[in-house]
């Protein structure tokens, strides 16, 4: 059994855990059977042990965590008690009830990561979302979760003019927001070794994808005189030590679209801004096919803040969406925990 004064749970975070003689021990030993060592949990040391279950894309099951936990505590299994579940020390997300109310907003990847963060924030503050995303199942789990909320799931392509179009049928006459969350990783070559393919592929879906939803707003919001855009950069469009020749380039490419955009339209009622995250616990991986690339980027995050969870950026994101920010306009907000102070 654990030796510390508190039993552990999923609550505790992961470097309680293995700090714990007993819970360090199969937590370790748990990590040995999939040829990995505890280092791999560094910067995530500080979250509950629970997040792993989200983060691990099914390896690493809620079964698997309550044998953990089973394993830890023999005598009697603890239960995550209210103060246990939210940390003193954590930021916890609080809804403001009717911040939406009457708007309608479109949010892409909204079946999981910040994307689906965001909706669910939006739907939960009284706004109908049109939630977007390339995958029918995270969609249909995603309006499972939220039932009674005012959501129009969608299954959409942002790189496609036709999926572009559907979008915006859904939506209708009246589009006060839009969130342009979709994004993919590149693989972390730098400009020597990057391949027409993932050059194409980062720029079709991050810069392009983004402008043509973005263009497909402008007519509803020039309208109505009013309507807010939050882009989706990256850390990326901070510095060239986050990611590979592709992304990077994408992202900045992004912040451009968000300035230009922010100045041309500003004065007809429109605001144009974006968020600029640091490292989130979403479902992009990201891959290392240069061993000069994998060396520099991973030197570089040995100095940066430790991942959070997406509800985290979903509050960014909102406040930019809402009235909150209406004196905010052609901004790259740094959503990252100080890393971009480093």
């Amino acid at each position: 059994m654990s030796t510390d004064t508190a039993p552990l749970t999923g609550a505790s975070t992961i470097q309680t855990w293995l700090d714990d003689p007993a819970g360090g021990a199969v937590l370790r030993g748990l990590l040995a059977q999939g040829g990995q060592s505890a280092e791999a949990l560094a910067p995530i040391a500080g979250l509950p042990i629970s997040n792993l279950v989200a983060m691990s894309g099914g390896a690493f099951p809620q079964a698997a965590l309550d044998a953990l936990i089973a394993e830890v505590n023999p005598d009697a299994v603890p239960a995550d008690t209210a103060d246990d579940a939210t940390p003193k020390s954590e930021w916890a997300e609080k809804i403001t009830a009717g911040r939406f109310t009457g708007q309608t907003i479109i949010v892409t990847g909204a079946g999981s990561g910040i994307g689906r963060a965001t909706a669910s924030r939006v739907a939960r503050e009284g706004g109908r979302v049109i939630a977007v995303d390339v995958s029918q199942d995270r969609l249909d789990e995603f309006v499972a979760a939220h039932d009674g909320a005012d959501v129009v799931a969608l299954t959409a392509d942002i790189t496609d003019d036709d999926g572009v179009a559907r979008i915006i049928e859904a939506a209708g006459e009246q589009i006060d927001g839009l969130a342009n969350i979709a994004g993919i990783m590149d693989d972390m070559t730098p400009v020597g070794d990057v391949t027409d393919a993932v050059w194409n592929r980062v720029f079709s879906v991050n810069v392009t994808g983004t402008m043509k939803l973005m263009r497909a707003v402008i007519p509803a919001m020039l309208a109505r005189g009013s309507g807010s855009i939050v882009n989706t950069s990256s850390e990326a469009s901070l510095r060239g030590s986050a990611a590979g020749a592709a992304y990077t380039a994408s992202k900045h490419a992004v912040v451009g679209l968000t300035k230009s955009s922010a100045f041309m339209y500003g004065p007809s009622g429109i605001r144009v801004n974006a968020v600029a995250p640091g490292a989130v616990i979403t479902n992009i991986e990201a891959k290392f096919n240069s061993p000069l690339g994998a060396d520099r980027v991973r030197t570089a995050m040995s100095v940066m803040a430790p991942p959070v969870t997406a509800d985290r950026l979903a509050a960014s994101i909102t406040f930019l969406l809402s009235d909150d920010g209406v004196n905010i306009n052609g901004q790259n907000l740094a959503s990252d925990g100080g890393w971009s102070a480093a």
